[in-house]
């Protein structure tokens, strides 16, 4: 079933992207946003932050929920006898709490660097978002498929390759050899990139 579904969406693809029919009037792009991510100056410099994240703010929430949990058990283990009823039932839902955070603490970090991740990518995908949203109004797509679902047998167009015209709208540098084969496919030139301003976050 999955080789049959594979080869449909081969032949889908192919179809798509085929500019042999004369009555095809979809106009599809293709767009790969970590590829247009990865153009940006200092991109690389988020991983230093969720670096410096990790240490300064999540190694010490470790460290202060656990000196909490240890210090609220040991209140709890020496007057749980003569507490109220419910002063012992709200003590004993804080430490399951706290408990429950420790033994899954390496969940809990995922999700956060997760968060953290997305807060310090967020501008740049604004940007893209905006660029490509530009671009598919003005170039009048009426279909963009993320670069990862077309199969690796077929070759869309150059020219429909939606992350380099993002890149150009943008000014954001592109390697040499993507340039030299954008000029070739267009017939036209690319203008150099100027220096991009980092986006605010």
């Amino acid at each position: 079933m999955k080789k049959i579904l594979f080869v449909c969406v081969a032949i889908a693809a192919g179809v798509l992207f085929s500019n042999n029919s004369s009555a095809q009037t979809t106009k599809i792009g293709y767009f790969d946003e970590q590829a247009a991510l990865s153009l940006f100056p200092g991109i690389n410099k988020i991983d230093t932050l969720l670096n410096s994240y990790r240490l300064d703010s999540l190694q010490e929430e470790y460290k202060y929920t656990v000196s909490d949990f240890q210090r609220r058990d040991s209140i709890f283990k020496k007057d749980s006898a003569t507490m109220p009823a419910k002063a012992r039932e709200l003590a004993t839902k804080e430490l399951f709490q706290l408990r429950y955070k420790l033994v899954n603490w390496q969940q809990y970090q995922q999700q956060m660097e997760e968060g953290k991740y997305e807060q310090l990518v967020n501008p740049y995908r604004i940007r893209i978002a905006e660029a490509l949203s530009g671009i598919v109004a003005e170039q009048k797509y009426t279909l963009v498929l993320k670069a990862e679902t077309i199969s690796p047998y077929v070759t869309p167009p150059l020219l429909d390759n939606l992350t380099i015209r993002v890149a150009l709208k943008l000014k954001l540098p592109l390697p040499k050899e993507i340039e030299d084969a954008w000029k070739a496919a267009s017939g036209g030139t690319v203008a150099p990139a100027k220096p991009v301003a980092k986006p605010k976050g």
